[in-house]
């Protein structure tokens, strides 16, 4: 079979088994994301090996991991980009503010200890603390938004108190895992060079990006009012992806962070635009109906649950860390605050979760080679674990309230959504 027909039905089923899977664990009570991820891992080298099927044999010796999958990896790549951006176009920095010190702290014990326990355990398992360990311990910073608001949508306990506090400090979290992950990858390029003269020409590349990246974040307003009258179909959207992907560049390649951060940025700065929802009318379906599911599917396509064999300790020390420290950072925090321990507990609980964006700061470390293939599978089971367990937690700690009409909260990865009316 042709490549590229091999390309167009490895990617309908792709999309196909994301959505169906994702529909299911909706209806199981469990975020769309954990459907599409597990069907990623039963597609992948786990369950199926769909690449080593012979309809997507490649020519001669080549097999579908080498002809297809690195297709796969770039529109994956794509979809994260994008789906930064939508997180930066979510972040609402007046939220943020409104929700005040509590979320801060919470979201800042919440980065904290997880990181510092994250590496520790790398180097007890025998990993280089540098980088490796570090990079261990940002995927553990990461908290998701989508799935605590969905449970605490559920239950009716959104606009609670406790409620308010978690999908606050979960923003602020993305925001400081990514300023992490932005450092981390930053100083990792320096290949264990850590002299003064290095450090200080990361720093100066770094603090140059932002400042050019923020300076022409003011244009951002002129920019789009000329693209609408461009008298071109979908002129605006056009130029925001022009915009958005030489970010994300310019970020890597001059700035010597993740490009991500480059996308992020973008996104930040045109949801402070007057045509912010028209932004939002057009990327989330280019984004969500393709290449989110390619990037979801595509993570268990990599990972090889079967390699875990000999790193079952390493896998188990780390979902427990994950779960323990982001729950007492998160929850300490806001006890000292003035919390009672009950609203605390739930509050800890309610930032378990990894969701989307410790697999994007994954993804990211296994392309660049920060972390090896069985430490990205142990992430990867990482957040299915942290995931399953948050929504059981959360309804078990909340009182039993009257429960509201459902509703499905988008696998966004930043913003707090918009409760039901």
């Amino acid at each position: 079979m042709p490549h590229a027909l091999q390309l167009l039905l490895l990617i309908g089923i792709i999309i196909a088994s994301a959505k169906l899977a994702g529909a299911a664990s909706n209806r199981l009570g469990q975020p769309a994301v954990f459907g599409e991820l597990l069907a990623g891992l039963v597609l992948g080298p786990t369950v199926l090996n769909i690449l080593g099927w012979p309809a997507f044999a490649g020519p001669g010796s080549a097999t579908a991991s080498t002809t297809l999958l690195p297709v796969v990896r770039d529109l994956s790549e794509i979809g994260v980009i994008l789906l930064m951006f939508i997180a930066g176009l979510e972040t609402d920095v007046g939220e943020m503010r409104r929700v005040g010190h509590v979320a801060f702290w919470a979201a800042a014990g919440g980065v904290v200890l997880p990181f510092a326990a994250g590496a520790g355990v790398a180097v007890a398992f025998g990993m280089p603390l540098f980088w490796e360990g570090i990079f261990i311990g940002t995927i553990l910073t990461a908290t998701s938004v989508s799935i605590s608001a969905q449970t605490l949508m559920d239950i009716g306990a959104l606009r609670t108190r406790e409620g308010t506090v978690i999908l606050g400090a979960a923003v602020i979290d993305d925001v400081m895992g990514i300023v992490l992950l932005s450092i981390v990858v930053a100083f990792a390029r320096t290949a264990g060079d850590v002299d003064p003269v290095s450090l200080a020409l990361v720093l100066v590349r770094m603090v140059a990006y932002f400042t050019l990246a923020a300076a022409a974040g003011t244009a951002f307003e002129a920019i789009g009012r000329r693209a609408r009258i461009l008298g071109v179909s979908q002129g605006l959207l056009a130029t925001v992806l022009v915009v958005v992907f030489v970010y994300a560049w310019a970020a890597e390649y001059f700035g010597g962070v993740a490009a991500i951060t480059g996308a992020y940025l973008a996104g930040v700065f045109f949801s402070r635009t007057s045509f912010k929802s028209r932004i939002d009318e057009g990327i989330h379906p280019l984004t969500y109906s393709m290449l989110v599911p390619v990037f979801f599917v595509g993570i268990g396509l990599q990972a090889n649950g079967r390699q875990l064999g000999g790193h079952i300790g390493f896998t188990l020390a780390i979902v427990a860390v994950a779960i323990v420290t982001k729950a007492l950072g998160c929850g300490a925090a806001t006890r000292l605050l003035g919390f009672s321990g009950t609203e605390a507990l739930r509050v800890g609980i309610g930032m378990i979760s990894r969701g989307e964006v410790g697999l994007i700061v994954a993804s990211y470390g296994l392309a660049h080679e920060i972390i090896a293939l069985d430490v990205f599978s142990a992430s990867v089971v990482m957040v299915l674990a942290t995931t399953m367990v948050t929504p059981p937690l959360l309804r078990l700690t909340f009182p039993r309230r009257k429960r509201p009409p459902q509703t499905v909260v988008e696998e966004t990865v930043a913003g707090p959504p918009e409760e039901a009316a």
